[in-house]
């Protein structure tokens, strides 16, 4: 096998230990990344807003956002058992623990529950996206059901907002998430220039870089901010991936 050109094969799980440790090493990786987000969100939200949500829809939704992530971790972590890998200790982890920064953070008002929705499972819908059609085979098959279900997450969190939005007292906890959260967001598609993120590319894994992705989800949120009458925060400011 030549390494040196992009990889197009598709792979499946009984052919994953014969493949490069490169491949191996990146896809349970990037697996277990994805396993953590998936469950982290659930910690983040559920003991604080589940039973305290303003309304009894939004106690249901919120239920069955947090049943969906969960039932995402698991379908992760099954596909690393098929790999000879176990990732259930996540479901304990404190969240001081977690990967990536946003799932360390305190969600102090509902806004911060709206604006998670909007931008931080718009940022994993995104980077569910960058496995469809990927090498892994298994992960490729996983992916519809899963992303339909993110962008129900995605368009909850929208309407929460755009509810928020109507007051002058909404409006300003909305405005006030978004400055919190939207760094992170940004911060989730890691260094612009990473080579991992390049390796990833090359053996399939996933399908742009992260600057690119970021770019992108940027141009589709600031308009969006921008149509419910709130500020786009800055991109640039406490940011540590850029």
């Amino acid at each position: 096998m030549t390494v040196d050109a992009p990889f197009r094969d598709k792979v499946e799980a009984l052919d994953a230990p014969k493949m490069p440790a490169e491949y191996q090493v990146l896809l349970k990786r990037v697996l277990r990344i994805q396993a953590d987000c998936e469950i982290g969100g659930p910690h983040l939200y559920v003991n604080q807003w589940l039973l305290t949500a303003p309304s009894a829809d939004d106690q249901w939704m919120l239920a069955k956002v947090a049943g969906e992530e969960i039932d995402h971790f698991r379908k992760v972590n099954r596909l690393l058992n098929e790999l000879g890998e176990d990732v259930s200790e996540l479901m304990y982890v404190e969240k001081s623990r977690r990967d990536l920064e946003a799932f360390r953070q305190a969600m102090p008002t509902w806004a911060d529950v709206a604006v998670f929705g909007f931008l931080i499972d718009r940022v994993g819908q995104y980077q569910l996206e960058e496995f469809v059609d990927c090498s892994y085979a298994p992960l490729d098959r996983t992916l519809p059901r899963i992303i339909q279900e993110e962008k129900t997450h995605v368009g909850y969190g929208y309407v929460k907002m755009r509810d928020l939005v109507r007051t002058d007292e909404g409006r300003a906890q909305a405005q006030a998430a978004l400055d919190r959260w939207y760094p992170r967001g940004l911060d989730m598609f890691g260094l612009a220039n990473s080579r991992r993120a390049a390796r990833y590319q090359h053996w399939g894994l996933k399908r742009r870089s992260n600057e690119t992705a970021r770019a992108e989800y940027v141009a589709e949120v600031a308009p969006l901010i921008a149509g419910l009458g709130l500020t786009v925060p800055d991109a640039t400011a406490g940011r540590h991936f850029r």
